[in-house]
């Protein structure tokens, strides 16, 4: 019975949510509505584009290049995110080690280091300081190890796209000559003397 009155009330807050949103919604575009002036002029009605007249249709083909480097910076910049997670670790790892070598670290305080490294249950893990800081040093070395290799898979990808060309702004075009059909109609077309 619980379980039904539990997924019922669950239904009927989220209808209650949702019900609320769209009520504040709809009371505020009337009351923009009703407040805001009502004054159009043409120079409201135009166009702007970066505080400059339009010139021309407003149909621009953009060139392809500008959507590749764009979503290549998004690629690499997302990536590079990934960094801060692995800096927290490694320094939390570097500094317990440095704590535990100049037997800093209070038995007291063992506990929240490792619910602050991540470790809920803290049973059966090293207590002395000099087991602390061997393993915060195997740590360390681990996370080291781990971002080399991601970096390492991000070079490689910035290594193809620059290998590939898509970082080059303007590409270099190979000179073409005119086909071999084109060369023998042009040379008969010529006038002869």
């Amino acid at each position: 019975m619980s379980a039904i009155q539990s997924s019922t009330s669950i239904v009927a807050y989220l209808a209650l949510f949702v019900t609320l949103g769209l009520l504040f919604l709809l009371v505020n575009l009337l009351v923009g509505k009703l407040l805001r002036p009502n004054n159009p002029t043409v120079e409201k009605g135009e166009i702007y584009e970066c505080g400059e007249p339009t010139i021309g249709t407003s149909f621009v083909q953009f060139d392809l290049r500008f959507y590749v480097v764009a979503l290549l910076f998004i690629i690499f910049d997302v990536e590079v995110a990934f960094f801060f997670p692995w800096a927290t670790v490694f320094g939390k790892a570097e500094h317990l080690h440095d704590a535990a070598e100049a037997a800093a670290v209070a038995p007291a305080d063992i506990d929240m280091i490792y619910r602050e490294m991540g470790i809920q249950n803290s049973t059966g893990v090293p207590r002395t300081n000099q087991r602390i800081a061997e393993g915060a040093k195997k740590l360390s070395y681990l996370t080291l190890v781990d971002i080399a290799i991601f970096f390492g898979i991000l070079m490689v990808g910035f290594a193809y796209v620059w290998k590939r060309g898509d970082l080059d702004w303007v590409r270099a075009v190979s000179p073409r000559g005119p086909p071999a059909s084109d060369s023998s109609e042009a040379e008969a077309d010529k006038p002869s003397n």
